[in-house]
């Protein structure tokens, strides 16, 4: 569960009062230990007011001197275009589903052939990235739901697993703000997502270990039912 107050070795932690210094191993322990502290991806109250091109520009300026602080010759052919790249890449590719206007126009349907058992689309790609480190989550989501009465594009699942992956994210979260939408979208509770998730953070840095890999699970309404979670289990095996 994802709430407001980390737990951490067994000890609350409270910020309040406390030293900068403790404030700042606070921080680097959650970020070592990958721990989300909300639902929602935490933005700023201003985070629509730039226009897209401001914002590539300033990233484009920011990380240019990121790469002159690191050393690298900017004036090299092959380096030269990188800061625009980048600033291209993160505002309009990779972290896309930051802005509300990207979220997938949803359409439903009448269930008019009255199938009442469940629907799993399995194996959708999940491309995200870690916001601890900002390296890349890779792997893939399978979903269910029971239809209640209305039945969704097929198509709309895979766009809206594509659009809360594409910004920087815990997998809790992830998992979570899937099935939330879900709910939302086709008016039921029954809903099940499963996600395993390879993180660079965890294979290039820090411990290193290139196989191991993460799953989340979040079940909803019949889904809490251990035969029909079995049985959506069985599906995407």
């Amino acid at each position: 569960m994802i709430n407001s107050n980390v737990e951490l070795n067994g000890n609350r932690a409270h910020l309040n009062g406390k030293s900068a210094g403790f404030a700042e191993a606070f921080t680097d322990e959650i970020g070592a230990q990958h721990v989300g502290t909300s639902y929602d991806t935490p933005m700023k109250p201003d985070a629509f007011d730039l226009p897209e091109e401001e914002k590539m520009k300033q990233i484009e300026k920011h990380f240019r001197e990121i790469m002159d602080v690191l050393g690298l010759d900017l004036t090299d052919d092959s380096l030269r275009g990188t800061p625009k790249r980048v600033a291209k890449m993160f505002v309009r590719e990779i972290f896309s589903g930051l802005h509300p206007e990207n979220k997938p126009k949803v359409s439903l349907f009448d269930n008019k052939f009255k199938y009442r058992q469940m629907l799993v689309e399995k194996g959708i790609r999940v491309q995200s990235f870690c916001e601890h480190h900002f390296l890349p989550i890779y792997g893939r989501a399978h979903i269910a739901y029971i239809a209640n009465g209305k039945v969704i594009g097929l198509s709309k699942l895979n766009r809206i697993v594509e659009y809360y992956a594409r910004r920087p994210q815990v997998q809790e979260r992830l998992t979570v703000q899937i099935a939330n939408e879900l709910k939302e979208v086709l008016g039921t509770e029954d809903v099940a997502v499963y996600i395993e998730a390879k993180h660079m953070c965890v294979e290039m840095r820090g411990v290193q270990h290139e196989h191991s890999s993460t799953v989340t699970t979040e079940y909803g309404g019949k889904f809490l039912n251990e035969n029909t979670r079995a049985e959506f289990l069985q599906a995407i095996r």
